[in-house]
């Protein structure tokens, strides 16, 4: 017994050095919620560099941006000399990420679809990191809170609704869009579910004629500032007039766990 017990810890020892000699040490991540996860997966200090608009957690701050919407720093990525580089999909352009690949980085890409999509993908990224039992304890926490989430506004009465993320143009979200899923998700309809694009530009005319019950917009700016551009449409809207409404979208649109708490407020919100 005493010699298998040896044999048995010795694979063990021998597996976990394994598991930490390829644990990445030198990690850059190209979006803001990358940046995010890899800060809830204990793997911060890792972190070398960032992308614009890596924001939360506060130290994510304080480290250099080698992307932006232009695309990604070549040169300072390869001055960094980094072992992981943490990639979206659907935000990275394609031809960047080609690039990187080419030039013999290693790279972990993220495409989310859906929100049940980050449970699996905070999984993914744990097993690259080297913090699946961590990564585990997110996933199961994040599915059992969607699952309730969905659960208590399944019943709901929909409420008509125009979700917009800027002013000027107007751009809403269409079908497809990640919004969209979060607004069938509180029992809300959306105004431009067929819309022949995800994310179109639209004249408040067709906002008037389409009368939702409710506004929101996705947006930091101040409330009062959302309360003045809506201040002269108000009254051109048939009556009862729709509410108006804000919420965070860094907490709605970046695919974290944080998107629990910016979907229950997102819930609460439409049916209050």
């Amino acid at each position: 017994m005493t010699r298998n017990f040896h044999r048995v810890l010795c694979i063990s020892l021998f597996i976990s050095f394994n598991a930490l000699a390829n644990e990445p040490q030198r990690i850059i991540s190209l979006s803001p919620h990358l940046t995010e996860l890899t800060f809830a997966l204990n793997s911060g200090d890792k972190l070398v560099a960032v992308s614009d608009y890596s924001d939360y957690p506060e130290q994510a701050k304080q480290l250099p941006s080698v992307a932006s919407f232009q695309g990604v720093n070549f040169e300072a990525v390869m001055r960094l000399k980094p072992d992981l580089i943490l990639a979206w999909r659907g935000g990275n352009k394609p031809q960047d990420l080609s690039r990187l690949q080419s030039l013999g980085f290693k790279l972990f890409y993220s495409s989310p679809q859906k929100p049940g999509d980050i449970a699996d993908e905070i999984e993914a990224l744990g097993e690259s990191l080297n913090q699946s039992r961590r990564a585990k304890t997110l996933a199961a926490d994040f599915r059992q809170q969607l699952v309730q989430i969905k659960n208590r506004y399944s019943q709901q009465t929909p409420v008509s609704t125009f979700y917009y993320m800027w002013p000027t143009p107007l751009m809403t979200v269409g079908p497809n869009a990640w919004a969209s899923k979060l607004l069938n998700i509180c029992g809300a309809t959306n105004i431009f579910a067929a819309s022949p694009t995800d994310y179109p530009e639209v004249p408040m005319e067709q906002v008037l004629t389409r009368k939702p019950q409710l506004i929101i917009a996705a947006q930091k700016t101040n409330a009062s500032d959302i309360q003045a551009f809506w201040q002269k449409w108000l009254p051109m809207f048939s009556t009862p007039r729709p509410r108006i409404a804000q919420v965070d979208p860094d907490r709605l649109h970046r695919f974290t766990p944080r998107l629990i708490n910016g979907l229950n407020g997102l819930c609460e919100t439409i049916h209050l």
